[in-house]
């Protein structure tokens, strides 16, 4: 008799096409704000009003490979954004909202005008809080995933955004070291090249060992400007690549051809190690920052939000479309962080009443277009990514908070 394996920790999706599996002590450590966790045992009390739900929302719903929990609250609630009052619908079976799973089925229960949502144990033993159980051949091959939860959103939409971004005040960009040759008088550098670069008087590219090595380069730094006041929030650096300082730049004593000496220059030797497109001389470089390996928990802001749309990242264009990464005037000094989620608002057009025989000018009421999700912050800009749209995002745009 052929033996069996239990396996409860995270199989891989070629082998079991119908679920996924992960240990949740294995998992990320997903923040929960007070006030989510508030929000969602309000709701785990009285459930949510029929009319909070979609036109269409399912009875039953099988969470496959590939959702994210926004999608999931899009599914059930008007307000994706309103993801803890989705977890307090079924706060006695979902412990962590974060913690779902591939293969658990979601159950939608409606009585007396409200809504609650369940896992649905039916048939199962074990904890409607854990992945579920899967029994496979001692042939099949096994492997453990660090997590198989489902991400807020699918993070490859933003993913390099992530990296690319550089912004910098005037005192920062003027600061930046900057590439002053290449080797045999070449024009282009692209990965592998060697290049020659420096920095300023002040902070000279030094070979430092408590220094950053790896550096980001990046050109064509836009000023990013306040679409209602037009001041100078901070400028947008094109990114091109990442070089590696090799040596630091120093000083030589170089005898000229009447065998006097001098003290020249000797620039900073530097390698290219990546390119998104090839660099050349003028191009500037910042510390590569670390890497990090964040999570999106949406929320709404706690106070009242006022701001607006600067640019399209990587775009001349004005106007922007769903999955689209945007700047908004709004950055860390103003409370902006990771997370928020803030509704667009479209410009009410300026008309004339044609049934006023004055003919006065009038404005319409500015109308929410959609929603966007702030994911990098600087001290006066953010990054955000528009999740819904129902009409063309332009540049000045309003924002303000989702409800």
């Amino acid at each position: 008799m052929k033996t069996q394996l239990l396996v409860k920790s995270a199989l891989a999706a070629a082998a079991l096409a119908s679920a996924w599996i992960a240990t949740p002590a294995l998992s990320q450590n997903f923040p929960i704000s007070a006030e989510q966790r508030d929000t969602a045992k309000q709701v785990a009390q009285k459930g949510v009003p029929l009319g909070d739900l979609t036109a269409n929302a399912p009875d039953r719903h099988t969470v496959k490979p590939g959702d994210t929990l926004w999608a999931i609250s899009a599914l059930f609630l008007k307000s994706p954004w309103r993801w803890p009052e989705l977890w307090g619908m079924n706060l006695e079976d979902i412990k962590n909202p974060h913690l779902i799973y591939p293969g658990q089925v979601l159950v939608l229960e409606r009585s007396n005008g409200m809504a609650r949502l369940r896992l649905d144990s039916t048939g199962s033993s074990q904890d409607p809080n854990e992945p579920p159980t899967v029994r496979i051949s001692p042939r099949t091959r096994v492997e453990s995933l660090a997590d198989a939860a489902l991400p807020t959103l699918r993070s490859s939409i933003i993913e390099a955004f992530l990296a690319e971004p550089v912004v910098v005040d005037e005192a920062g960009l003027m600061a930046a070291p900057r590439i002053v040759s290449a080797q045999e008088s070449r024009v282009l550098l692209t990965r592998g090249d060697r290049a020659y670069a420096r920095g300023t008087a002040e902070a000279p590219l030094l070979d430092d060992q408590r220094l950053q090595k790896q550096f980001r380069v990046f050109r064509n730094a836009t000023p990013l400007k306040d679409p209602i006041t037009g001041e100078v929030l901070g400028f947008e650096g094109q990114y091109v690549g990442k070089a590696t300082l090799v040596r630091g730049e120093t000083m030589a004593e170089v005898q000229d051809k009447g065998g006097d000496t001098s003290p020249t220059i000797v620039p900073a030797t530097i390698d290219i190690v990546a390119a998104k497109e090839e660099m050349r001389v003028g191009d500037r470089m910042l510390p590569e920052p670390p890497r990090e390996l964040r999570t999106y928990t949406p929320h709404a802001p706690k106070g009242l939000t006022d701001g607006r749309i600067v640019s399209v990242y990587g775009s001349a264009v004005v106007n922007a479309a769903q999955n689209q990464v945007v700047a908004i005037n709004r950055g860390t000094r103003d409370g902006m962080e990771p997370g928020l989620v803030l509704a667009i608002l479209k410009d009410g057009a300026r008309v004339v009443d044609k049934t006023d025989e004055a003919r006065p000018l009038m404005k319409l009421p500015d109308e929410r277009n959609g929603l966007l999700m702030v994911f990098r912050t600087f001290e006066r800009v953010s990054y955000a990514l528009i999740l819904e749209i129902t009409d063309g995002v332009r540049v000045g745009d309003r924002l303000t908070n989702p409800r």
